[in-house]
């Protein structure tokens, strides 16, 4: 049993290998979350519990620009609504898991203060990434932030697609380039059409990423588009060239 001075501070590293705070810092944080959240759902309801606990620890009580949660163990109790005992069997299973160790052990006077270990608790978690969808699991793997597959912003009027071919797609892209140019500009102009089979319509796109991106946030309005020019289409498939 510890005294009211003695608690637990804990400290985090960055998601992969970036810090969660400055540019981009509240998506990360989500995303550790998001990564629990969809674990914990996945699991039995003893884990689902301790995933839960954690969570709510690190969103009640977790300062990211200090990279710390220094709490006592009786307000973890009441905000766990457990008893002292249970706080240090939890802390201990999670310690045990490798997603908690002890960077600095507790004195009198003085908490012990846990690392959150992110890049073991995101590898556990990476088997259900896929179910939260293709966008959040190549953004953990740390594909986004390469040139290669994230488009750049375009700078200035965006040209209007060239209509001369005239099958549905090139039909849809002077549809979708009137709805928003800006849009059109970044993830639409890079599309290119593939083949047609039936109802089906694949179109490729320049990357992996870029693909998951479509498939993900913009299929509906590339489906509706063309439809607009041919009712015939039903499916839109997106692969990579």
């Amino acid at each position: 049993m510890t005294t009211p001075a003695t608690g637990v501070a804990m400290t985090g590293r960055a998601m992969l290998t970036t810090k969660p705070v400055g540019r981009g810092a509240a998506a990360r944080k989500y995303d550790i979350l998001t990564a629990l959240g969809a674990h914990a759902l996945s699991r039995g309801k003893a884990e689902q519990k301790l995933v839960l606990r954690l969570m709510t620890l690190i969103t009640a009580r977790y300062n990211w620009t200090r990279e710390e949660l220094a709490v006592g163990q009786r307000e973890i109790a009441r905000l766990w609504a457990v008893d002292e005992r249970t706080v240090k069997r939890e802390m201990a299973k999670l310690r045990a898991m490798g997603w908690l160790s002890v960077s600095r052990a507790g004195a009198r006077g003085r908490v012990t203060e846990y690392r959150l270990e992110i890049e073991r608790l995101l590898k556990d978690t990476r088997p259900t990434w896929e179910a939260v969808g293709p966008d959040f699991a190549l953004r953990l793997e740390g594909q986004e932030e390469s040139p290669k597959v994230v488009p750049l912003p375009m700078k200035g009027e965006v040209p209007a697609p060239d209509l001369s071919a005239g099958h549905e797609w090139a039909l849809a892209q002077g549809v979708l380039h009137s709805e928003d140019p800006a849009l059109y500009g970044s993830w639409l102009r890079g599309l290119s059409r593939e083949s047609r089979a039936g109802g089906r319509l694949t179109l490729a796109a320049p990357s992996r990423f870029h693909a998951a991106y479509v498939q993900t946030h913009l299929e509906r309005r590339l489906l509706a588009a063309c439809q607009s020019v041919d009712d015939s289409v039903s499916e839109i498939v997106l692969t990579v060239r």
